[in-house]
């Protein structure tokens, strides 16, 4: 956990964080907060090839040295970073929405005229609508959108998916995109809107004028053609709309938007249904076809990848998630600021266009342990940015899982052993947002295929099918159990293995994996070596009056050295900052594990640090021989039983701003720790608990309340027995969670109105009494009813 800011830097004393004088000299042109612009952000231009072809990549210099620049070829901030991004998608009234379906390129007189000409007169969507509005009419229209109404769909997916692939499967070869993937998402939305299914090629045509009509490049000749094909589309779209409004009882999206009409007219007006027909015919099916092309050509690209979710199809929603991450097909969307802001630390002016590349958040090694590899059992893939985030969060996202699934799914159990075609070179339609190959050419042997053989694949649906992001208790991969050594006391260090000795994933300094067996799943901190991509070691206490699952993990009986077990991650939640002078490492008993290797790290990089460890005696403190034999010019001991004790005031009496504090232990250290931070600058103090003790649930002592979602216009009744985040999922509400224990922070929820009961290890004493959040892992409502900006 880190201590937020003790106040919001405005940004008149905000100061640029790079420096742009010796990346560009001091006659460099400037933007528009006065700060020189760096060769490399004159440089960007994601009309070229490269950004297309993979826009994390072509970002990663921003990433790592410029965050947050000014794009003189756009005239806009592009942001690059994951928290930055998500901080502009989550503030929409500081960051309007109003420029998303702004020409990015200006129209010429000419193509005004144009358009004038065929009545195009396109006004505000959901998409790019302020407040009061946006919401107002998001509630409304909303229910289409729900689970139990979605669900409905996946048969029809299914089904064509099925008939689709029978016109194919025995010819060895296909075009993907040509023969599958636009084909179906396109029926699939003109059913779900309502709208007749004919004129699908001119349909597709119109969707890429529109694409490039407001997030191209066109040239000036193009335009002229682009413009036409942007008129027709107009009024195609305004034709159906007539013809559907004329017989508004019809079933589909679009009919429900027209009877809200004729109820709401003040909410929903008539030029808003005009503008909205027409976005949403290339909106509903276009990302969807995209995603799915990119998704097979990501699976099929990285082999492994692939043959993991052959084998254990059960990792499907998951390998979506990390589909969507790796390679969505929204890649960068648009905000405008309405006061002087700051992002990144850069100053902002009123006015400002920013550009929120949502590809290179996703890439963000902040945010994503190696966030270069494609991993279909990364647990925190779900958190990818490709939705956009906050109220303005993709109405669609469940569509668009939910036949990515189901298409993965067949081809999984039909053509296993396809493969991409050797020598293609992938196309993708030049702008800045959106992204999916034009072709993808794949062939397999049909005399392969598994139908053909004696162990036919059963045509039945999966037992299960639910809408929404994965379980995050089926992301696991088997590991064994290569070695248990004693590490003092009751303690044991447990190293894992992969059963086909394959390398297991890269981790940086204070992650954590997930052990599951035995009916048991618990947290623990990587402390090996993370240059050993081998192995992952933990150290695990046994608690003899616990729960039962260091038990199981420590017991050779319970599990024996060469059993295979279920583990999840690695995942971080307590990151160590490398851009720190000075580092002051704490750790009391078994929380001596993520300290170790922030050590190792510190002194990979030269950093200076100490080390200060507390224990009770040294047969009960973990690690100790390794902290002796790599750290012992910087280690500390404090043993109880030797007389000694860590006196934290004298040894935190002289923080700077410059240093770095991290700790562990039992929560009476961090309480201290954190009473003494509330005198240092902001930032210098992070800590994590190794216990979630009081978060538990106990239905026999908790009462029901209610959940107001005020920006989705819903209740939800939490019961004793569920939690508000188990409750908030079943109700179709995105929220993210790791732990389940109050111990991560990420189901963070805002809380507009209502007493809380936090039950969490990560708000502060300020912050809960505050009462602005909560974590809705654990945490409840004191009385009937809490208010959630949701």
């Amino acid at each position: 956990m880190t201590l937020p800011p003790l106040s919001t830097p405005s940004p008149t004393a905000s100061r640029c964080p790079v420096d742009h004088h010796a990346l560009a000299g001091a006659a460099a042109a400037l933007a528009p907060n006065g700060c020189p612009i760096s060769a490399r952000a004159a440089a960007f231009n994601p009309f070229e090839p490269a950004y297309m072809q993979a826009p994390g990549d072509y970002l990663r210099w921003a990433r790592e040295e410029e965050p947050v620049f000014w794009s003189p070829e756009l005239g806009y901030w592009v942001v690059t970073r994951y928290e930055d991004v998500k901080a502009v998608f989550r503030d929409n009234i500081l960051f309007s929405p109003s420029v998303a379906l702004e020409k990015i390129t200006p129209a010429s007189p000419e193509v005004l005229q144009i358009l004038q000409g065929y009545g195009f007169a396109m006004n505000r969507t959901m998409v790019n609508e302020d407040e009061p509005d946006h919401m107002a009419r998001r509630r409304l229209l909303m229910d289409a959108f729900l689970p139990e109404r979605l669900i409905t769909l996946e048969p029809m997916v299914r089904q064509l998916a099925r008939q689709t692939m029978d016109r194919f499967i025995d010819k060895g070869r296909a075009d993907l995109v040509a023969e599958m993937f636009y084909e179906i998402p396109l029926t699939i939305a003109l059913k779900f809107l309502g709208v007749p299914d004919e004129g699908a090629e001119q349909l597709r045509q119109f969707a890429v004028a529109h694409t490039l009509n407001t997030w191209g490049r066109p040239t000036p000749a193009e335009q002229i053609e682009i413009a036409h094909n942007v008129g027709r589309f107009w009024q195609t779209a305004q034709r159906i709309l007539d013809t559907m409004r004329a017989q508004p009882d019809g079933e589909g999206w679009m009919y429900e938007t027209i009877r809200q009409h004729i109820a709401h007219p003040d909410v929903v007006p008539e030029s808003y249904l005009r503008s909205m027909m027409m976005a949403i015919l290339a909106a509903a099916h276009e990302t969807t076809s995209n995603a799915t092309a990119n998704a097979f050509l990501t699976l099929l690209s990285h082999r492994k990848a692939w043959d993991d979710i052959c084998a254990n199809p059960a990792l499907i929603p998951n390998a979506v998630e990390e589909c969507l991450r790796v390679a969505g097909s929204i890649i960068a969307w648009r905000r405008v600021a309405t006061a002087d802001a700051v992002v990144g630390g850069m100053s902002i002016p009123k006015g400002s266009k920013l550009l929120l590349v949502q590809a290179s958040a996703n890439f963000d090694p902040r945010h994503f342990e190696n966030p270069e590899e494609v991993d279909v059992y990364r647990e925190s893939a779900v958190e990818h940015m490709t939705f956009g985030y906050g109220a303005h969060q993709c109405m669609g996202k469940n569509i668009g899982r939910l036949q990515m699934r189901v298409f993965i799914e067949e081809f999984v159990r039909r053509l296993p052993h396809m493969r991409l075609v050797e020598g293609q070179h992938i196309d993708y339609l030049s702008n800045t947002s959106f992204r999916g190959p034009s072709e993808l050419w794949v062939q397999w042997d049909p005399a392969r295929n598994p139908e053909r053989l004696a162990s036919s694949p059963s045509a039945a649906t999966p037992a299960t099918f639910t809408i929404g992001p994965p379980a995050k208790e089926g992301i696991t991969r088997t590991v064994v159990l290569q070695a248990r050594e004693p590490e003092g006391d009751g303690q044991w260090r447990l190293v894992f293995a992969s059963p086909d000795g394959a390398p297991l994933p890269a981790w940086s300094a204070g992650a954590h994996v997930d052990l599951v067996a035995g009916g048991y799943r618990r947290k623990y901190s990587l402390c090996g070596r993370p240059e050993d991509r081998h192995t992952l070691q933990v150290v695990v206490q046994r608690e003899a009056a616990g729960r039962g699952g260091s038990r199981h993990f420590c017991d050779a009986l319970a599990l024996p050295v060469g059993s295979t077990l279920q583990l999840a991650g690695p995942k971080n939640m307590f990151r160590l900052d490398e851009t720190a002078q000075r580092y002051v490492l704490i750790a009391a008993g078994i929380g001596i594990t993520p300290m170790l290797a922030m050590a190792d790290r510190l002194k990979a990089l030269g950093k200076p640090y100490t080390l200060h460890y507390a224990g009770r005696a040294r047969a009960q403190m973990a690690l100790l021989a390794r902290l002796q034999q790599d750290h012992a010019a910087h280690l500390h001991l404090y043993i109880k039983a030797e007389g000694q004790r860590m006196d934290l005031p004298a040894l935190l009496a002289h923080i700077t701003p410059q240093d770095r504090v991290y700790a562990c232990g039992p929560s009476r250290l961090l309480d201290e720790l954190e009473a003494l931070a509330t005198a240092w600058p902001e930032g210098v103090l992070h800590y994590e608990h190794f216990s979630g003790e009081g978060a538990a649930l106990d239905p026999a002592k908790e009462h029901a309340f209610v959940a107001e979602l005020r920006d989705s216009n819903l209740q939800v009744h939490v019961p004793p027995d569920r939690t508000l985040l188990q409750a908030l999922q079943a109700a179709g509400v995105d929220v993210p969670c790791d732990c389940n224990e109050g111990l991560c922070g990420t189901c963070e929820v805002a809380v507009i109105d209502g007493e809380v009961d936090h039950r969490d290890k990560v708000l502060t004493h300020s912050e809960r009494a505050a009462g602005k959040r909560m974590l809705a892992c654990c945490s409840r409502a004191v009385g009937g009813r809490v208010v959630l900006a949701l």
